[in-house]
């Protein structure tokens, strides 16, 4: 079965089923020890894979995958997709509903990442406060420390990470 997608179209399907991700992960291999991870992802019933891959045709990134027993999800991840794809495509054709707001500030970090801002303490940090506001808001948060530090804390675990910017 072909799909052809239209713009308004997937505007309202990621309005109801899309979400923009933004995650901070631990990385020691990274210049600030924590890694910015964002992503465009829209998950269906099994049954309806097939929009996912129409979605992957007409965007021309991203991966179809199973996301659980049931599910599977379209993703896509990596700057260069998302500023050259995903972004683009919001910015012409405009959500309807609060994920708009999100979007907002999901570019807003995509940008601050291209711009290299999340190699600095204050740039991650200010990344880390817009993330927070997105969607219902992550289960972590990073704090600077006056030795410059950055420091990871996790709600569910209750652990906090440590890391400090390489000399």
């Amino acid at each position: 079965m072909t799909t052809n997608l239209e713009p308004q179209w997937i505007l309202g399907f990621t309005d109801g089923e899309g979400c923009f991700n933004v995650s901070i992960v631990r990385q020691k291999s990274m210049a600030m020890g924590f890694q910015v991870l964002a992503d465009y992802t829209v998950v269906q019933h099994e049954r309806d894979i097939q929009i996912l891959h129409a979605l992957k045709d007409y965007f021309g990134v991203g991966q179809v995958g199973r996301n659980n027993d049931t599910r599977q999800h379209y993703r896509v991840r990596g700057l260069q997709p998302l500023t050259e794809a995903i972004i683009p495509f919001f910015e012409k054709h405009q959500l309807k509903t609060k994920k708009r707001i999100d979007f907002i500030k999901f570019r807003r970090i995509q940008l601050m990442v291209q711009r290299g801002q999340h190699l600095t303490p204050q740039g991650l940090l200010l990344i880390d406060k817009i993330r927070q506001k997105i969607n219902r808001g992550p289960k972590t948060y990073l704090k600077l420390e006056e030795d410059g530090t950055v420091e990871m804390y996790d709600h569910a675990t209750n652990e906090i990470h440590v890391a400090r910017k390489r000399k």
